[in-house]
């Protein structure tokens, strides 16, 4: 069995079939991890969430901002906006079971090995691996239950930007979400700048978060995705951004997870 993880699909699944052709994947043995936002702003995001879907148990799937943004748009929680590209998902007729499959995917996975872990955009600098875990579940258990539209109501927002043990309800799991979801730069204390996307900040405390010193899983190999902006660049041990800018014109990148060899697929503007 050889795992494979691939950065932000967005919905542009010829660069993903391109990629998992050269490796010779083969969903019988081998595993494919997606690092979130699997749809939205590319061209083909109903094709892409029925393919994933087929590809039944050899998939490991966390969700992205831009996977719970269809969802909450889904629940009726809030409409789509301009740049969205899932009215085609929305008009679906198997629209129940691609929401009910989206719905049962993560937000945090580990290798039952523990030697890799994956989530959307990271995990804060304050927080250890177990607790990463502990509160991706949290939110995992919502998104299951028959509170999930509720949730939806309640997961927009900035605020707070710090994460405290004693937040409850709502707005806790809004910020457990954020970190998961949304996060690039941050204080050593976890808080939060959701204003600047490129790769440097004019804020001296802020940093990329997989950047801090004293990060509590800097020993732990994390695959993310989400910040385009960094080219797949981290310069950071154990740090394995997957996200190169597929839906803008870049690539998408695939990493071989047991030799940590990198294949890519040139992508056009969308």
């Amino acid at each position: 069995m050889t795992r494979y993880a691939v950065g932000d699909i967005q919905g542009c699944l010829q660069p993903l079939q391109c990629l998992l052709a050269e490796v010779q994947f083969d969903p019988q043995h081998d595993q494919l991890w997606l690092v979130g936002d699997l749809i939205n702003r590319g061209p083909e995001s109903l094709a892409t969430l029925r393919y994933l879907k087929s590809l039944g148990d050899s998939t490991r799937i966390v969700l992205g901002n831009h996977d719970l943004h269809f969802l909450a748009v889904a629940s009726g929680a809030i409409n789509a906006g301009k740049s969205d590209t899932f009215d085609e998902i929305l008009a679906a007729s198997d629209r129940p079971q691609l929401i009910s499959w989206l719905l049962q995917q993560k937000l945090m996975y580990s290798d039952p090995s523990a030697d890799y872990h994956m989530t959307h955009a990271g995990i804060p600098p304050q927080w250890t691996l177990q607790q990463a875990a502990t509160y991706a579940r949290e939110v995992e258990a919502v998104l299951t239950s028959e509170h999930a539209a509720d949730f939806f109501q309640h997961m927009y927002g900035n605020e707070p930007a710090t994460w405290d043990e004693n937040l409850s309800g709502w707005t806790r799991l809004r910020v457990i979400t954020n970190y998961f979801t949304r996060m690039r730069f941050c204080r050593a204390d976890g808080e939060l700048d959701f204003k600047h996307k490129l790769n440097s900040i004019d804020r001296p405390d802020f940093l990329p978060w997989f950047a801090h010193h004293h990060r509590r899983t800097k020993n732990q190999q994390i695959i993310f995705g989400h910040w385009a902006a960094l080219e797949g660049k981290t310069n950071t041990p154990n740090t394995h951004a997957l996200d190169t800018g597929c839906v803008w014109g870049r690539s998408m990148s695939l990493m071989n997870l047991e030799t940590q060899a990198l294949h890519h697929c040139e992508c056009s503007p969308q």
